[in-house]
């Protein structure tokens, strides 16, 4: 380590002289602003820039622009360290960490591993900023898509499937975040905002059984904390980009939620689409613990049944049997009722003997792994309260990074 820390410091030493190496980046007594007017220069300042090698002092000619009445540093912007004291190399470190772990987590471990020392709030803001950059490059791709303007070009060939997985999982957030909003405990006062996530994977094959298989690395992810409409057209631009009109079929995967087959209608119409087999499921056991108790035969017995029925697709058979269960409570049969809609309403959605035999998925397995590991391993650790603008920023930097678009969204930095 100690060998370590004496070659960061003779490289950072070396790093330094390169970076002066052009006496300030001087350009002339004047320079244009940017903006139209001319900027008169004005002195040479110092400032000091964490590198992954030591802290490197870089002198910059400064110059101002009076109409504009702002100071313009040419070699800030050459060097990508504008409004920072992070070079671009620690700010990538940061980002990464940051979107994998708590920030304190990630402070400690560039120290350790990096020999980077730096503090845990600037963990947050440049983790944050980075996120809020990945987020303003998809929102210019949304746009570009969803105006018609830009298709994208893929040489790929066909698509035999391609699966839109989407559902929701509540992101704990500062109480200003939740007034006027409904919660579900005693206080009645909501503590999380829902945050959408969306995945696009396909599908070639299916293993010796019949059952389908994800190709490999084919799955990316999309999500924000925001309602169905401006969450519709993220999902959709995200299919466009991978290329939906190459798909020779579509399949939309969701649980029941009605604003997921609201998105399924509006942006992807003629698609099949599936209920989570497994969500429906627990919509029977619920059924079978409220009627029978938890813990009885007849409560196995009764799921037992129904589950075998489900399997075929047969929602008929389920609500025939849901009509004929005659409890008590009022408040039970209020729920039998409720059920009963939710599966005469997804009828269509619960074909699942013959979903499976076009060798289709029929749980939303990967989307439902997706929401804990891109949202809950990140935003939902003990003692997390996010502001919905903080939880955004982290969603779209961990979904860049699971999505394996880390290095592209560097390089369109870089090249940009």
């Amino acid at each position: 380590m100690a060998f370590r820390a004496a070659s960061h410091r003779i490289g950072g030493s070396l790093l330094q002289k390169l970076l002066n190496a052009d006496g300030g980046g001087y350009q002339g007594t004047s320079i244009d602003c940017g903006k139209g007017h001319r900027a008169r220069f004005v002195e040479y300042r110092a400032k000091e820039v964490v590198t992954v090698l030591s802290p490197a002092k870089v002198t910059r000619a400064y110059y101002h622009c009076d109409p504009c009445g702002e100071g313009v540093t040419p070699k800030d912007v050459a060097l990508d360290i504008v409004d920072t004291g992070f070079s671009p190399g620690v700010r990538r470190m940061m980002g990464q960490v940051g979107g994998k772990e708590a920030f304190e987590d990630g402070q400690k471990d560039l120290e350790v591993l990096a020999g980077v020392v730096v503090t845990t709030k600037a963990v947050e803001r440049v983790s944050e900023s980075i996120g809020k950059q990945i987020e303003q490059q998809n929102q210019r791709e949304q746009k570009q898509i969803m105006s018609g303007r830009v298709v994208p070009f893929s040489s790929k060939g066909v698509i035999p499937k391609m699966y839109i997985a989407i559902d929701g999982t509540g992101v704990p957030v500062v109480k200003r975040e939740t007034e006027g909003r409904k919660g579900k405990d005693k206080t009645g006062q909501a503590k999380t905002r829902e945050a959408k996530l969306g995945c696009v994977f396909t599908q070639t094959t299916v293993d010796s059984e019949g059952y389908a298989v994800q190709d490999e690395g084919s799955t990316t992810y999309v999500g924000a904390i925001e309602t169905s409409g401006p969450f519709g057209n993220r999902i959709y631009a995200e299919a466009v980009g991978r290329g939906i009109a190459r798909a020779q079929k579509v399949i939309v995967l969701g649980d029941g939620a009605k604003w997921i087959w609201g998105i399924a209608d509006e942006h992807f119409p003629g698609a099949t689409q599936i209920v989570d087999l497994y969500h429906a499921r627990e919509h029977l056991a619920k059924v079978a613990k409220l009627v029978h108790g938890s813990t009885s035969k007849k409560c196995r017995e009764w799921f037992s049944a129904r589950r075998q029925e489900l399997d075929a697709g047969d929602v008929k058979t389920i609500t025939a049997a849901l009509s004929r269960l005659r409890p008590k409570e009022k408040a039970v049969r209020k729920e039998i009722k409720t059920e009963m809609e939710y599966f005469q309403r997804n009828a269509q959605r619960m074909r699942y003997a013959e979903f499976r035999n076009q060798g289709l998925f029929v749980g939303s397995g990967v989307v439902e792994a997706g929401c804990k590991t891109i949202i809950g391993q990140r935003l939902k650790l003990s003692g997390m309260h996010w502001t919905v603008k903080g939880a955004n920023a982290i969603i779209a930097l961990r979904c860049c990074q699971m999505s394996n678009r880390w290095e592209q969204f560097w390089e369109s930095r870089a090249t940009g």
